[in-house]
């Protein structure tokens, strides 16, 4: 029953580490956990009255869920390792009590101060496979704190991307550039939508690695893509009517660039519409911004 025990735990350690790999450092950016997690603490904030308090807790929170759950599930996972052994399996020091001690709490406290890697010493392993995993434990523990700290050094330059593009649409939507592509010269027009389908290209790429930047909701509706990237339809609608074929060719690219960005979306993060403007506003309404 005592291994039963520890193989359970270590089948948790396993299902922490597998998650961070997925999540951090695999291309496609998922992990079941911290999926199922983020979307819990998306739906949860939902409860929040004001969409400028969900603004400011919903992304930073998720994250921190994340990496709390990936830390729980790894310190649980080595107490039940060393839960069945902790009797026999350890050396308690003078001041304390080896009859008194070997239950749940001592196992929790070795995996805690190990995993933090803190080496009391009070309470060490004398078997030898549990002097070989002990330090395993406090390997995990750094790797822990380097992914939890690579992760966020990731995602943040994601998000730069998308506000930066959430930016230009909003000047280009003031400054009437849909209206204004049919009197821009060929080029510019041109070369404009180019680089809109480049930019999207980009925020695609991250949205497919970094699918945790949906759950981020901006404090501003000039800077949120989700209630700015709508524009982008009215620009190819305006460029695919120009005369000219290198503007028509640039809508067509742009239009791409939109609906390719749009399927990530509604594959893995929004229930898609009938068409593509629909499932653009089931977007937007899904950060709080209406259509």
């Amino acid at each position: 029953m005592g291994w039963l025990i520890s193989v359970a735990g270590a089948i948790l350690v396993l299902l922490s580490l597998r998650d961070m790999f997925h999540r951090i450092w695999h291309p496609s950016g998922q992990g079941t956990i911290s999926r199922l997690v983020l979307q819990a603490v998306w739906r949860g904030t939902r409860l929040l009255k004001s969409r400028s308090e969900q603004t400011s807790v919903i992304g930073p929170a998720a994250l921190l869920a994340v990496i709390l759950t990936w830390a729980l599930l790894i310190l649980f996972g080595w107490t039940l390792i060393y839960w069945p052994h902790m009797a026999e399996g350890f050396s308690f020091g003078s001041s304390l009590n080896p009859a008194q001690r070997g239950d749940f709490a001592d196992s929790l406290y070795v995996s805690l101060v190990t995993l933090a890697t803190l080496g009391y010493g009070d309470i060490v392993p004398i078997y030898g496979w549990l002097r070989m995993l002990a330090p395993v434990e406090a390997f995990i523990g750094f790797a822990l704190l380097t992914a939890a700290v690579s992760w966020v050094l990731q995602v943040y330059p994601a998000l730069a991307r998308r506000r930066v593009l959430a930016i230009r649409l909003s000047l280009l939507e003031k400054a009437g550039t849909a209206g204004a592509l049919s009197t821009l010269d060929s080029s510019a027009a041109s070369t404009l939508l180019h680089s809109l389908a480049e930019q999207l290209a980009q925020v695609r790429v991250d949205l497919t690695q970094y699918s945790e930047t949906y759950y981020f909701r901006e404090a501003d509706v000039v800077s949120s893509l989700p209630a700015k990237l709508p524009y982008v339809l009215d620009l190819t609608r305006a460029a695919s009517r120009s005369a000219r074929a290198d503007v028509r060719l640039a809508a067509a690219v742009l239009d791409g660039a939109l609906h390719d960005y749009v399927t990530v979306l509604t594959q893995q993060l929004v229930e898609a519409g009938e068409d593509l403007e629909e499932s653009l506003g089931r977007y937007a309404a899904d950060h709080g911004y209406a259509t």
